[in-house]
């Protein structure tokens, strides 16, 4: 089979006097019956390529899938009366959410079975779940098609009732008010954008609700959440470097929403309460890494703002918890999480002890505050997720719950992991996390999988996966390069690789991949680079600056038509990413953006190997991204290597639905990545 041969129809794109030719603009056609055709080409193209390998995905996918625990069930945690639980059932993809009143010991009362919900629904989601003060009834969201947009229902939880009130068009989250018939949701725009705040009153069409806030500024989305006091209602505006706060007491629903801090240039913030106080982590006063303030309930603005937790130069603050007694606060110093705990009547502090040259950990789900307890998680690249419970009274840690990997084969001892340190070419140290198999040398011959990220001040931290192992059992070293855009080194190590600042993500991959070579982990024929989204950006850019040093590429659902997606303000996030990116119809944002832009520098060129997937209904980048690029690529490239694309005609920006069906597409791409190292199971 000859792979697909996209047609050309010329569209010049102008602007600023630059013009471009994208001779694959009409790939935007959602309805198109050729856009279907060459989608569904390419996909059969890919099955032709990896047919060979079929067996080997379902061995792939079997193996994988039988290192979970088919029968498995969340910890329980404790909520207003009543122990909730998610279960999943052997030989069923989706959960099944519960709860037990009072003790464990209580029956179970089965809320929401999702599998029954997503019977002859090619995908399925849930959104997110609430339910009354009173207990009695439940809000839940759906999304069958993938785009993030949410049905909300009404359970009563009763009579097993659900109401006729159904809204449409929603983020999917819901916030009751206090009075158990009142809730407040988000709509979003034609965009996606969450732009509107509504009160529904239960019993009411959803036609009347009340419209409470409208964020008219194409650059900001809104929020909304309860406090964990469950006193107040906030609704939250922001945008990358603003955030705007007001708020209601959960008990009076027609009350004025009173504003903590309008919005103000560069100026974010994030609210907790506690008693009298409100406490809020803030970038105020040229805090880069953030210090936590507390101010009065009934005068919270900015001038009332008393540092509690002050700034610190080399310390990130991430977040914090409050209890009656003690107050714990989630930093990063050098790349790694450390829990502190702060007695709040002596000021006394201490950290949790972890040991991992490399992990994560982060404080879990606590809804109480008179409590002596802290929940926290912790995983490393060699130990599976765990949920431990810490006794900051006593200093004693009890492990709760850690994930099960079946199958026999999976010893902790049979894994190293460490952290390295490359120089990149502005002599800036850039952090690379690994893990391996014990028996794994490190040689020019070794396959290395180098994964990245890098933007909108995501951190990937180093946690454990039980698929990655299936790479690391047949002698894969898999690396992390913690490169800047995103918060690994601090809030300076994002803002350093964002706007005009972009290219050092992309050079601090290639300069890590380098170092790997360099002290002989691997070399360029068994070197590899995976990232998905933004991180599809990254390997998309470093491939076209150096794809000498990749053996293959894996680009997940990847953002690289950068400069036509910033220009069109009715794609979906375009204007809320102009802080991220740089607005386009700048010129010097204009100019940066399509030096880098993957599509736009596609060159005739030999290339690595390359597999790139999509879902058809991704709403955070849109399918046509990748279809155009693949169409580019083939169409320039001068080599012989594979290329490969695959769309799932069901899903969209996070994969298929479902608890193993995710596994599959795991399976491909470990499949393309054993086929061009040589690799036959």
């Amino acid at each position: 089979m000859n792979a697909p041969k996209a047609k050309k129809i010329d569209q010049l794109l102008e602007i600023h006097n630059d013009q471009r030719n994208d001779p694959y603009f009409w790939m935007n056609e959602r309805e198109n019956p050729e856009v279907i055709q060459y989608l569904e080409a390419e996909n059969a193209y890919t099955d032709f390529v990896m047919k060979e390998t079929e067996d080997l995905q379902n061995d792939l996918y079997e193996e994988m899938k039988a290192r979970y625990k088919k029968d498995d069930e969340s910890l329980p945690y404790f909520f207003n009366g009543y122990w909730y639980i998610v279960k999943y059932e052997a030989g069923k993809e989706y959960p099944i959410f519960a709860r037990k009143f009072q003790t464990l010991e209580s029956a179970e009362e089965i809320l929401l079975d999702v599998n029954i919900l997503a019977e002859g629904e090619a995908f399925f989601e849930t959104g997110s779940m609430s339910v009354s003060v009173n207990n009695d009834i439940m809000a839940y969201s759906t999304d069958n098609v993938g785009r993030r947009i949410y049905k909300i229902y009404f359970k009563n939880l009763k009579t097993g009732e659900i109401y006729p009130d159904i809204i449409e068009n929603a983020t999917g989250k819901a916030v009751w008010a206090n009075d158990n018939e009142h809730v407040f949701y988000i709509r979003k725009d034609e965009s996606l954008r969450a732009f509107q705040i509504y009160r529904h009153k239960l019993g009411t069409d959803s036609t009347d609700d009340v419209l409470i806030f409208h964020e008219e500024d194409e650059t900001f989305d809104v929020g909304i959440f309860k406090t964990k006091s469950l006193e107040y209602i906030f609704i939250a505006t922001s945008s990358t470097n603003e955030d705007e706060m007001r708020f209601i007491p959960s008990n009076d629903v027609f009350a004025d929403w009173k504003i903590i801090q309008e919005r103000t240039e560069d100026l974010e913030y994030s609210v907790e309460h506690y008693q009298d106080d409100f406490y809020i982590i803030t970038n105020a006063d040229d805090s880069t890494n953030f210090k936590i303030v507390k101010t009065k309930v009934e005068n919270p603005s900015i001038e009332n703002w008393e540092d509690f937790i002050p700034h610190r130069e080399n310390v990130l603050l991430e977040g914090f918890e409050i209890f009656n007694d003690y107050f714990v606060i989630e930093e990063r110093e050098t790349g790694l999480l450390q829990i502190k705990i702060i007695e709040s009547k002596t000021g006394d502090s201490h950290y949790l002890p972890f040991s991992d040259p490399t992990y994560t950990a982060f404080i879990g789900t606590n809804l109480e505050f008179d409590t002596e307890k802290l929940r926290f998680g912790y995983t490393s690249l060699t130990k599976p997720a765990s949920t431990f419970e810490y006794d900051m009274k006593e200093k004693t840690t009890t492990l709760l719950k850690e994930q099960e990997v079946l199958g026999g084969k999976f010893h902790k001892e049979n894994y190293i992991s460490e952290r390295i340190w490359a120089t990149a070419r502005d002599g800036k140290q850039v952090p690379i996390s690994l893990v391996y198999h014990k028996d794994t040398p490190k040689s020019a011959n070794t396959p290395l999988l180098l994964y990245g990220y890098g933007s909108y001040g995501h951190t990937v931290d180093a946690s454990f996966s039980s698929t990655r192992l299936s790479l690391l059992d047949r002698g894969y070293i898999f690396a992390i390069a913690h490169i800047r855009g995103g918060e690994y080194l601090g809030r300076e190590w994002y803002e350093d690789g964002k706007m005009l600042q972009k290219k050092n993500t992309f050079f601090d991959f290639i300069d890590a991949a380098k170092h790997l070579i360099a002290e002989n982990y691997t070399s360029p024929k068994h070197l590899y680079a995976m990232g998905g989204s933004a991180g599809g950006l990254l390997v998309g850019a470093v491939m076209n600056y150096n794809p000498e040093l990749f053996n293959g590429i894996v680009a997940q659902v990847p953002f690289v038509d950068v400069v036509s997606t910033m220009l069109d303000d009715t794609i979906p996030l375009t204007t809320g990413e102009y802080d991220e990116w740089g607005n386009p119809n700048e010129k010097e944002y204009y100019n940066y953006m399509k030096s880098y832009s993957p599509y736009d520098n596609i060159e005739a060129k030999n290339y690595p190997n390359i597999l790139i997937t999509t879902g058809f209904h991704d709403s955070q980048v849109q399918y046509w991204e990748p279809a155009k690029w693949t169409a580019k690529l083939r169409d320039l490239k001068t080599d012989n290597n594979i290329l490969i694309f695959k769309t799932d005609m069901s899903s969209g920006h996070g994969g298929a639905s479902g608890r193993f069906e995710s596994l599959k597409e795991i399976a491909l791409e470990y499949a393309f990545l054993f086929k061009i190292e040589g690799l036959k199971n």
